[in-house]
């Protein structure tokens, strides 16, 4: 299945990076990128993996973890769109996802 990330998704991303890269540059790139990997490895061949987000008690708005932050996602018929990635402390905004 296909995977596309939101300007939403690659915003966060790139706020993440920046926050780490206050201490590691190169850290911070990795980081990010083992982000991508793991949702694109889950997400690829089982779109429905993660649990249903939440705050919005929707079946396609799912989401799956990478160690404190929340990867959200929508299930399309043959598209994967991650919608946001934030730390898990925080609940969802649905400004975030566009719904």
């Amino acid at each position: 299945m296909k995977i596309l990330w939101t300007r939403e998704a690659l915003r966060q991303l790139t706020e993440i990076e920046d926050f780490i890269a206050k201490d590691s540059a190169e850290r911070a790139a990795h980081f990010v990128d083992e982000i991508v990997a793991h949702a694109e490895s889950l997400l690829s061949g089982n779109p429905r993996i993660g649990r249903t987000a939440p705050e919005v008690s929707h079946p396609d708005i799912r989401e799956v973890l990478f160690k404190k932050y929340r990867i959200v996602y929508r299930v399309n018929k043959s598209v994967v769109e991650i919608l946001t990635v934030f730390e898990g402390h925080r609940l969802l905004r649905i400004d975030e996802i566009g719904a």
